[in-house]
């Protein structure tokens, strides 16, 4: 069977504010990245697959480039951009036709050139009569493809069409000579390996010899593992908590932007990655500040889109500063998590930088703390590391795998209502009015998360308290850790209530 080919890699490069984000959410065909007039507000490299008509491709959106001082956040952001250029087979270089070429353009199309990659020049916010002319300026910058455009309202798609067309059958041209080339050695080399094994046939073993079984035994050609969904995995908590370097440290790799700076992050990333063989789509977020101090647009939308990817995850790690204390934004984050119904893993960063003494004593207290303070989630794992030296990462993901089983468990209808009748002989419910509520039987109608309905005969009577108690019970007799659980009560019908089923009773 021919092996697939990875679909070519586009990315979007150019000064801030030119556009790049607007046209990155028309081509993936969604609002994935926040668009917004001030410069600036893309700042990691955002990956998704994207189409044009009958091309599919996969487009990076990249930070604006622009020079800067070394060391500082926008150098920071082009040296980002520079891995984007790096891994990309075709550059999309945005420019203003607005404004004209800068000198900042002048400078990265000759970085572009020395490159030798295949360029396509994007004159942009090219709207109106006097579009064309505006985007004449754009030929100065020395490449064959300019295309008059507008990222906001479509213009000069099917230029970039017929652009990218043409350099993705050049792509392929040479990815197939490469292959040619590639095979051709390969043959080559096992001629060579051949006659070497010919001249040494003397020194074979015998073809009935135990070691040869074994050899063939272990060249056994072994049943390809069927593609699993990749679990979504969110990392959130507040501003400068350090979800960026734990990113970069899972991955092995600096992919996202980090540095000292709080509000580094504004769009949540996702990120693939692969964990033991296991596929994860991995979410960086903007930290969330409490909402009294969320008054810029900008961060509204940030705030906003962090909330969006945690809620679409299924297990997210809440990243405690372990610097500073449990804070009331830490428990907002963790209660909005939980109402949502995700599962989630207490993460605190910084570890290293706690006093090796209180250490122990710092952790039985934030455990207590998380407890007390989150019983929709008691007993999630707290984990202890530093993502800016690797020590204790290793235990984020066991942690995380834990809690994501507890949120898929199904529990067997039978388990489920031996517990029920353990349960209520413990503790009975309450009997209002004199009269004692019957919990008749349970099921567990759905999972992600545990999920599970008590029929009774008076389902608003049962007091929340008792509905607490149940929850406790079934958490410690099913192992239901860092998982929130939904407790339904129905009500079932009373074969008594009727006249009619009355006088069969009775007769």
């Amino acid at each position: 069977m021919p092996r697939s080919r990875k679909p070519p890699t586009v990315a979007i490069i150019g000064r801030p504010n030119v556009g790049k984000s607007t046209l990155f959410n028309r081509l993936v065909g969604k609002r994935l990245a926040i668009v917004h007039d001030q410069p600036g507000v893309t700042r990691d490299i955002r990956e998704h697959k994207a189409k044009l008509d009958d091309l599919r491709f996969t487009l990076l959106d990249t930070a604006g480039i622009e020079q800067a001082e070394e060391g500082t956040l926008p150098a920071r952001m082009t040296a980002m951009t520079e891995q984007a250029i790096e891994q990309a087979d075709v550059i999309l270089f945005m420019v203003d036709a607005r404004t004209g070429l800068t000198p900042d353009d002048e400078h990265f199309a000759r970085m572009l050139r020395r490159l030798g990659k295949p360029v396509i020049v994007l004159a942009n916010k090219a709207e109106g009569a006097q579009g064309d002319a505006a985007a004449a300026e754009a030929w100065a910058l020395g490449f064959d493809d300019v295309i008059a455009f507008s990222a906001a309202h479509g213009k000069g798609l099917d230029e970039l069409h017929e652009a990218l067309t043409e350099k993705f059958l050049l792509l392929k041209e040479r990815t197939r000579w490469r292959e040619v080339a590639q095979k051709n050695n390969r043959k080559e080399d096992k001629t060579e390996s051949l006659s070497q094994a010919a001249e040494s046939t003397s020194e074979a073993a015998d073809p009935d010899d135990g070691d040869n079984e074994e050899t063939a035994e272990h060249h056994q050609q072994r049943p390809l593992a069927t593609a699993a969904r990749p679990l979504k995995l969110a990392i959130v908590g507040r501003p400068n908590a350090g979800k960026s370097t734990l990113v970069n440290r899972l991955l092995g790799q600096e992919r996202l932007l980090t540095g000292p700076e709080a509000g580094i992050t504004r769009d949540a990333i996702a990120v693939p990655w692969k964990w033991h063989g296991r596929h994860i789509e991995l979410w960086d977020t903007a930290g969330m500040r409490k909402k009294a101090k969320v008054r810029q647009k900008l961060e509204q939308l940030s705030v906003g889109d962090a909330i969006r990817a945690a809620k679409f995850a299924e297990v997210v790690v809440l990243l405690l500063d372990a610097t500073e204390p449990l804070k009331k934004q830490d428990l907002a984050i963790a209660d909005l998590m939980a109402r949502e119904g995700r599962a989630v893993v207490i993460a605190v960063n910084k570890w290293d930088l706690i006093d090796a003494e209180a250490r122990a004593r710092y952790r039985k207290e934030l455990e207590r703390a998380v407890d007390r303070l989150l019983p929709q989630i008691i007993g999630a794992p707290v984990v202890t590391l530093s993502a800016l030296t690797g020590k204790g990462t290793d235990k984020l993901m066991p942690a995380v795998m834990g809690v994501y089983e507890n949120w898929n468990r199904r529990i067997p209808t039978a388990q489920l209502n031996r517990w029920l009748q353990d349960a209520t002989r413990r503790h009975p419910p309450p009997a209002p009015r004199g009269r004692r509520i019957r919990l008749r039987y349970i099921t567990q109608p759905k999972t992600r998360p545990p999920t599970f309905a008590v029929f009774t005969q008076r389902a608003d009577e049962v007091p929340a308290e008792y509905a607490r108690y149940l929850v406790k019970s079934l958490r410690d007799s099913f192992d239901l850790w860092g998982t929130p659980i939904r407790l339904h009560f129905r009500e079932v019908e009373n074969p008594y209530d009727s006249g009619q089923n009355t006088n069969r009773r009775k007769s």
